[in-house]
């Protein structure tokens, strides 16, 4: 199987940094806020691989650092520190060293988000159709027809009604604006996508129908993807291999079923009986 992503000792800072806050934060001091300077410590030396086709969790409650790492690598905020490779056919790109253009092609091309709140990944102002066509735009296809079709299919796929590829996505619901959002994301085939707690705050029907779609769409495509999620029904039935982060930190990482059957860090036991 082909490495995709190779992510090295990232690490994340707000505020102006220390050399006493990696020390000072963390698991094992409970915090992430560095007492002396007060910067928060948002990642750090966080490192994974991800291969063609798979699909890693990367789980912890709220503040762990979860989404930090998703929206570094998808060029949202650049990282304090760290590495990351993309391999792209017979090509490798060492991500942070691209200059704006490169990192907005890629994002374009050959990188997918969806975000937890739809407001991030949609243009509420134009409709679920066009926002499709927006990002095949920006992929070199100008054909109208060709556009809209692809919308079309594309919507259909993620089980959207034909009848409203021209509705704003504001006239739809929270499970409905996640659909636009991976059929946009999914536009020009990607073979990475990253998933940022994307079911969090649906219903568990509207939920159980997302996840279906998200793992069809791996099986269909063979796309490589990150989901970031506090929720480990999410993780159980995705991931085959996941991270789990506290404070910024990773604290464990292996094969899905290893974590949750058999969690060696008192955290992730912790988290694996809070939801039995």
């Amino acid at each position: 199987m082909n490495k995709i992503l190779e992510v090295r000792n990232l690490s994340k800072i707000y505020g102006p940094g220390c050399p006493l806050c990696f020390e000072s934060t963390g698991p094992e001091a409970d915090t992430n806020l560095c007492p002396n300077c007060a910067s928060v410590i948002a990642i750090h030396d966080v490192s994974f691989d991800l291969f063609e086709g798979e699909i890693l969790g990367v789980m912890g409650e709220s503040g762990s650092g979860k989404s930090t790492v998703v929206k570094s690598l998808y060029f949202d905020q650049a990282p304090s520190s760290g590495e990351a490779i993309f391999y792209d056919r017979d090509k490798q790109h060492d991500l942070f060293s691209l200059n704006a253009a490169q990192q907005r092609w890629l994002r374009n091309h050959r990188f997918g988000m969806v975000y937890q709140n739809p407001n991030l990944g949609l243009n509420f102002n134009i409709s679920a159709g066009g926002n499709i066509a927006e990002r095949l735009l920006m992929s070199d296809l100008t054909d109208y027809g060709a556009i809209r079709a692809r919308a079309k299919a594309l919507l259909a796929r993620t089980e959207v009604l034909l009848s409203r590829v021209d509705d704003l996505p504001k006239n739809f619901s929270g499970g409905m604006q996640q659909r636009v959002q991976i059929a946009k994301a999914l536009a020009t085939q990607p073979p990475l996508l990253f998933l940022d707690e994307v079911t969090s705050g649906l219903d568990l029907s509207v939920q159980a129908r997302i996840l279906d779609l998200i793992l069809e769409i791996q099986q269909e495509l063979k796309t490589a993807m990150v989901v970031v999620t506090h929720d480990l029904g999410v993780i159980r039935l995705l991931t085959g291999r996941a991270i789990v982060m506290k404070y910024g930190r990773v604290i464990e990482a292996g094969l899905t079923d290893q974590i949750l059957e058999d969690p060696q860090h008192a955290y992730t036991q912790r988290l694996v009986a809070s939801a039995l």
